[in-house]
């Protein structure tokens, strides 16, 4: 199975794209979920912070289960408590056979749901075309998968939490660490060095970006976990290619805010996080860096 899957460069994308189905199943339940387990975390914190401060102050009550995690309770309709069978929890086909709706009680199932399978398993299939059978495909699915998760949290709640970008700071510079020169076919990043001084500045770029903008305005730009999410695209594509990344981010931010203020009749306060844009680019940078790098500098100097 594995030779063939080495030789066969369209059944391996074929075989990654169906992992990435099953695998965007499991990361909308992480999109879902893991907001709350940490906001259940914070809560915790604050009232014992609060409580040997001798503050008489409560958190309120959580409408959540006592075992509450990634894998547990089984996956239920929100509105009726219905249990979502193995049936119904097949990737996009089961979202299309029910019709978009709870098989019990037809409250509608949002859509994002199959965008997020179908776009996991596009940009997974795609990271297997270009890095073909080898363990920088791995390092390359762990990447889009951080990707996908944080852009999806940072969307809905403006955050981006340090359990995801901090250990993908470290797995790419642990991509460079343990591969040999030989095995990075696709040089994004070329060597251990670049990875390392790709994260120590993508961290710096916007670090100094926040402080200056705060300095100037009084308001805070961004987030923390804008940093370390560029620090962490800095060590998966090294710190040449992060002039590609900053610009991508920010030219695809600016199109899409305006669009964005515009469809939702918002003034020039609505604030949009910045995380799904940077990790729109890192993606890109990672997969077509060097030849949109090339095509860059052929027109600049033809």
């Amino acid at each position: 199975m594995i030779e063939l899957l080495s030789n066969n460069l369209p059944l391996l994308a074929g075989f990654v794209f169906i992992l990435g189905l099953l695998f965007g199943s499991f990361f909308n339940v992480v999109i879902h979920r893991l907001p709350k387990i940490l906001n259940r975390e914070w809560r915790s914190t604050a009232s014992e912070i609060l409580k040997e401060a001798k503050c008489d102050v409560s958190c309120p009550k959580e409408d959540l289960p006592e075992k509450y995690s990634l894998v547990t309770p089984r996956s239920a309709c929100p509105k009726c408590g219905h249990k979502i069978t193995a049936l119904e929890n097949i990737p996009i086909f089961s979202w299309l056979f029910l019709k978009g709706k709870c098989l019990s009680c037809k409250t509608s199932i949002s859509i994002r749901y199959p965008f997020v399978e179908l776009l996991t398993a596009i940009t997974f299939a795609t990271c297997a075309w270009v890095f073909g059978f080898n363990w920088l495909l791995l390092f390359a699915l762990i990447f889009t998968s951080f990707l996908i998760v944080g852009s999806f949290i940072d969307y809905d709640h403006k955050i981006l939490p340090d359990q995801l970008t901090l250990p993908l700071v470290w797995i790419g510079i642990s991509t460079f660490l343990f591969l040999q020169p030989s095995e990075i076919q696709h040089s994004f990043a070329p060597d251990l060095e670049s990875s390392v001084i790709g994260a120590l500045c993508g961290y710096l770029v916007l670090w100094s970006i926040y402080w200056l903008f705060k300095i100037l305005t009084g308001k805070e730009g961004m987030g923390h976990g804008d940093f370390k999410l560029l620090a962490a695209i800095g060590a998966f594509v090294g710190f040449k290619m992060l002039p590609l990344v900053i610009i991508l981010s920010t030219v695809t931010g600016a199109v899409l805010g305006i669009i964005a203020m515009i469809i939702n009749k918002k003034g020039r306060d609505y604030t949009i996080p910045f995380g799904p844009f940077l990790a729109i680019a890192g993606w890109i940078t990672l997969i077509w860096g060097q030849p949109l790098t090339e095509l860059y500098l052929n027109l600049l100097a033809p």
